[in-house]
């Protein structure tokens, strides 16, 4: 180790490693409970060049490679292996060009998610992908976990944006992958294969973005019912109706409460759900969907549908759903926020199954998520030095993932497999896809360096 700290402080500067203990303890976790290890350096890159030798470096002297970002992962994607260099890439995060022409936004991947964003829409354009920590999470890791977001139902997930990537491979090579081009179906389609691959394959270094022009008109409505199960067949009876929202997000009556205390923004504490809706595009177009979403809730139980005025008031709804971990994580000194997917006309049923879990295993789950697009995040208020409840809360989460399974689901939407839930990956891909994705990184990362341990074990 002593080696590599020498040839890093020689290829990046003294003052971009850190190997003190105490120094290393930030970033020994990232936002999963009780995931913690500490690595034995961290090297903080400016360039792609930088990068590269960092990982010559590291390969030369043996030394696994976990790479991070913001550290806001909920998989333990980017919590240090033991005896690992961290290559910290929050420094590459420059935004090196806006392309309004070709409606494209070239980013190192250090940029906050949020500040892309921003960036698009001085040129009158937007980047969809919005995930609950776009104001802190950063670009690379979104496209490290292919991250999703509210706006997931109409305007899909990370992978959908991503035009080209520049990598850093795990002997060190560099290889651009994709291009500006619209269509292209030249050979194999690599660049997809970093996309989700979780740090696992190679270290993204430059993202190539497709911006969307941004939408005239918008409306919010935040919808309450009695019934869990009304929310959910107003959801199946919208999209029946062949609309697209570009949000469909529920809240649990724990989930309410929560938020209405932190947030006071006047949400009603006696109902079961909260169904928030919003439309976006052309103003005719929107007012059409927005009327004819008010009617179809209405007629599927809604007993009070509140209609944002302005932008304001649209900012104050949607914080009601944007709030949500946050106004839960205050009440138990430990939060695990889960992430299940199951088909749309399941919701219903897990949703109540979620609920009957918690009860029997006497727990604390606050319940929200994309209700559009089936993907639910349980949340375990708890607390992780009490081992016996921690113990009933892995049997919780157990149960639920054999349901969410049963349903015909997936154990993750968007958060990424990482360690806390590697375990579950086998349960469900066959044999053949489990052993295709371990030849996959076997081919590229033979030595098993880059992020070792996460996603499976080689």
């Amino acid at each position: 180790m002593n080696a590599l700290l020498d040839d890093l402080r020689q290829h990046c500067g003294a003052d971009r490693v850190l190997s003190e203990p105490t120094d290393l303890i930030p970033y020994s976790f990232d936002g999963t409970a009780e995931l913690r290890q500490m690595p034995a350096a961290v090297v903080f890159p400016r360039s792609t060049a930088e990068v590269a030798a960092c990982v010559k470096a590291a390969v030369q002297h043996g030394v696994p490679i976990v790479t991070r970002g913001a550290g806001t992962g909920l998989s333990g994607g980017s919590v240090p292996v033991p005896g690992c260099l961290v290559i910290c890439m929050v420094d590459l995060n420059a935004i090196l060009a806006v392309d309004p022409a070709n409606l494209t936004l070239r980013t190192q991947p250090g940029a906050i998610t949020a500040d892309i964003d921003a960036a698009a829409g001085k040129h009158d354009l937007f980047y969809p992908p919005d995930p609950g920590s776009m104001r802190v999470s950063t670009i690379g890791g979104n496209v490290a976990e292919n991250s999703g977001g509210l706006r997931g139902l109409k305007y899909g997930v990370t992978r959908d944006y991503v035009m080209g990537l520049e990598v850093v491979l795990p002997d060190g090579s560099i290889t651009r992958l994709g291009n500006a081009c619209v269509k292209d179906v030249a050979g194999y389609s690599m660049k997809d294969l970093f996309i989700g691959s979780e740090g696992t394959l190679g270290i993204i270094t430059e993202v190539l973005l497709k911006l969307l022009p941004r939408p005239a008109a918008r409306r919010t409505m935040l919808a309450s019912y009695d019934r869990m199960e009304d929310a959910a067949r107003t959801v199946s009876a919208i999209i029946a109706a062949k609309i697209i929202p570009c949000t469909l997000e529920f809240l649990d009556r724990m989930t309410i409460r929560c938020v209405e205390d932190f947030s006071k923004i006047g949400l009603p504490l006696d109902c079961e759900a909260l169904l928030l809706m919003e439309t976006d595009g052309h103003p005719a177009a929107v007012a059409d969907e927005a009327a004819e979403m008010e009617k179809i809730a209405l007629a599927h139980g809604a007993r009070d549908i509140r209609s944002a005025r302005d932008d304001a008031e649209a900012l104050t709804l949607s914080s009601a759903r944007r709030n949500a971990f946050t106004a839960l994580a205050r009440v138990r000194p430990t939060t695990i926020l889960e992430d299940v997917t199951v088909p749309r006309d399941k919701l219903a049923e897990m949703v109540a199954f979620i609920a009957e879990t918690a009860a029997a295993h006497r727990l604390q789950v606050g319940t929200f998520g994309h209700m559009g697009d089936g993907n639910l995040h349980p949340t375990f208020l708890t607390d992780e030095r009490d081992t016996e409840e921690m113990g009933r809360v892995h049997q919780a989460l157990d149960a639920i993932v054999d349901k969410t399974l049963a349903l015909g689901g997936t154990i993750t939407g968007e958060h990424g497999v990482g360690l806390a839930k590697k375990a579950w990956l086998p349960r469900q891909f066959d044999p053949a896809s489990f052993a295709l994705m371990r030849t996959i990184k076997r081919s590229l990362d033979p030595a098993n360096l880059l992020n070792p341990g996460k996603i499976f074990d080689c």
